[in-house]
């Protein structure tokens, strides 16, 4: 079993109240073999939500009107570790970029749409509990 992000299993959950459907995660979840999962709402933040960045140090995350989410971010990545326990996930598929899910590149806390290297809060809380992650668009 894949713990996925939801918003790439074409539910409607991103910042923007958008979703990014990608086939392959669509399928996995058809299948039974991949459970959907958004950090983000798992940790209590509507849909629409203003959008959120993890800071240069990677201490907070922070909303763009300011407003530290830190809190809302640690929740929801605890929950979907719990849910990846609960189901027995190895691996995550998780969307790329993102300040939750990001595995490689998050975006850099400026909201200038600049790329830095480093993990969002629930792809780093799953690799440091041995769940091996990779990003999608």
């Amino acid at each position: 079993m894949i713990i996925v992000s939801a918003c790439l299993a074409g539910y409607r959950c991103r910042y923007d109240g958008k979703t990014v459907p990608n086939d392959e995660i669509v399928a996995l979840v058809k299948e039974g073999k991949a459970i959907p999962a958004c950090p983000e709402m798992l940790g209590g933040l509507p849909c629409p939500r203003i959008p959120s960045e993890r800071t240069a140090d990677g201490s907070k995350v922070v909303a763009s009107d300011g407003r530290d989410v830190t809190e809302a971010f640690l929740l929801g990545a605890r929950e979907t570790l719990r849910m990846a326990r609960l189901y027995g996930c190895e691996h995550a598929i998780l969307k790329a970029n993102s300040p939750s899910c990001g595995c490689g590149f998050i975006y850099d806390g400026s909201f200038s749409g600049t790329l830095r290297e480093g993990l969002g809060v629930t792809a780093e809380l799953l690799l440091e509990n041995g769940i091996t992650v990779e990003a999608k668009d």
